[in-house]
């Protein structure tokens, strides 16, 4: 598709097209009951845990602990260069700046380069749907149908299914890269790894004792401080919290837009942040929400028929997503009441070929990107937003979902020491809880065990591989300065 302008012609012509009127069954079970249409089969039944802990003769917890990077580990240079292949060429200088701002800034941005890591460590073997990306600020506050907030994870562009260590110890390397960021001890690093793991083995090992029903709805809540005793925790989450009450499309719309002579509604440039696109492109991109349509819940269709596009723009996002194609879509109803949609490119997970050079089977590619990613956050988080679908523009797959659904985010690179291992048990069990959709948590529960053994392992892993982004990251500044990337910083 053609690359993003900044140019709008003076004759903009209004939009205004309403929306609505835009152009496995399971074989059968382990126990041999018959297949129900729809439901897929779950784990044979039996004693889980014991399972889990055979397990254990094969991969033995310990195992876990340290990092060496293989023979062969592509350099970083090399690393960014291809997760850049794809990429709006004018923005990658973008996205390299922001991975050079720290090594947990780097981390961020470098999913790719850590599956190649994690595809050389011990597993379990068990499965479950991957965030694929559960770095410590991939977490956050959102809201549910009705506003009120959840907590959840929240970035699920590699998700994918694949070994649950691969997410955990993922979690577990950005915290000690965040409370090194923020000045904390070694000692206070150490113990947020090793807090997220406890946190993450002792929430499987409760989701294993309870109801189906009860395991799946659990902890997305204010409940989950409590259960977490991340009480010095809750005031700067009651502070994010509410930040979030107001971070709408409402509020967004009214900072970011302005009512032309002819009564329509267009959105303000903030560039390289914000920019206005072409014509053709505004309606390739406002074309394909006909297609969108039929990939939400089909009651939300009457929703969406009270409302018709204003205006479409380019709107730079994250870190590692810098330099794909993301558009935000400015929709009004009767009453002129904004709802934006964003709508995201999706590429492969990065996590596919590691995952295959790992011996774990991957399923094929997706038929289409942008449902990989809707379904796979369905599957992950307890609430999701009921406005998500997926569609293609110009052949591209992308992912659509509410922008600024009253999200909201703790910036661990800014906790105090104290704060950091409750952001760590926090994260662990909903990392847990999870997991716990697709995986069998009594599976998990019987490998991980009571003892702290698998907590002190993925600690240590942390700790190497904290140290390990450090180099990468300087090596990164070094490729900067030699002119072989170039980095644009402070955006």
């Amino acid at each position: 598709m053609s690359g993003h302008g900044h140019a709008r012609s003076p004759t903009r012509r209004r939009i205004g097209v309403p929306v609505v009127g835009l152009a496995e069954q399971a074989a059968g079970t382990a126990s041999g009951r018959p297949a129900v249409p729809g439901f897929a089969p779950w784990p044979p039944q039996g004693d889980g845990k014991e399972r889990g802990r055979a397990l254990r003769r094969r991969t033995p917890r310990a195992a876990h602990g340290g990092f060496g990077a293989a023979a062969g580990r592509p350099s970083v240079a090399d690393a960014v260069v291809e997760a850049n292949a794809g990429r709006l060429e004018h923005l990658v200088p973008i996205r390299v700046g922001r991975m050079a701002a720290s090594p947990f800034s780097f981390l961020r941005g470098s999913a790719g380069l850590m599956a190649y890591d994690l595809a050389d460590t011990p597993a379990s073997g068990v499965v479950a749907q991957l965030c694929g990306d559960a770095h410590a600020a991939n977490f956050g506050l959102y809201g549910d149908p009705r506003g009120r907030l959840v907590i959840d994870i929240n970035d699920f562009d590699e998700t994918a299914p694949g070994p649950w260590e691969w997410d955990l110890k993922r979690l577990a390397a950005s915290l000690v890269l965040a409370g090194r960021q923020a000045g904390a001890g070694e000692d206070v690093c150490r113990d947020a790894a090793f807090h997220a793991a406890a946190s993450y083995r002792r929430t499987m090992r409760r989701l294993a004792k309870l109801p189906a029903v009860d395991a799946w709805n659990a902890i997305a809540d204010e409940n989950l401080v409590a259960f977490t005793e991340a009480h010095d925790l809750a005031g700067v989450l009651a502070a994010v919290g509410e930040k979030a009450l107001r971070n709408t499309s409402a509020r967004f719309a009214a900072r970011s837009t302005a009512r032309r002579k002819d009564g329509s509604w267009r959105f303000t440039e903030a560039p390289p942040v914000l920019s206005a696109v072409p014509d053709a492109e505004a309606a390739a991109v406002a074309g394909s929400l006909a297609g969108y349509l039929s990939t939400v819940a089909p009651e939300m269709v009457p929703l969406l028929a009270r409302y018709s596009v204003q205006d479409v723009a380019f709107r730079i996002v994250g870190t590692g997503s810098v330099g794909t194609r993301a558009y935000v879509v400015l929709l009004v109803d009767l009453r002129e009441q904004p709802l934006v949609l964003q709508v995201k490119e999706a590429r492969p997970s990065v996590l596919l070929p590691h995952l295959a050079r790992a011996g774990f089977a991957v399923t094929g590619a997706a038929e289409h990107e942008g449902q990989r990613v809707v379904l796979g956050q369905r599957r992950i988080q307890v609430v999701s937003d009921v406005l998500m679908g997926w569609t293609s523009v110009d052949g591209l797959p992308y992912q659509v979902r509410q922008f600024r659904n009253r999200k909201g985010s703790v910036d661990p690179a800014a906790l105090l020491p104290e704060q950091l291992d409750d952001y760590g048990r926090i994260t662990g069990a909903l990392l847990a809880r999870a997991h716990a959709h697709t995986a069998d948590a009594a599976v998990i529960a019987g490998y991980a065990g009571k003892s702290g053994e698998l907590d002190e392992a993925l600690a240590a892993f942390a700790v190497a591989y904290a140290d390990r982004s450090e180099a990468d990251h300087a090596e990164l500044l070094a490729a900067v300065r030699a002119g072989r990337l170039p980095a644009e910083t402070g955006i």
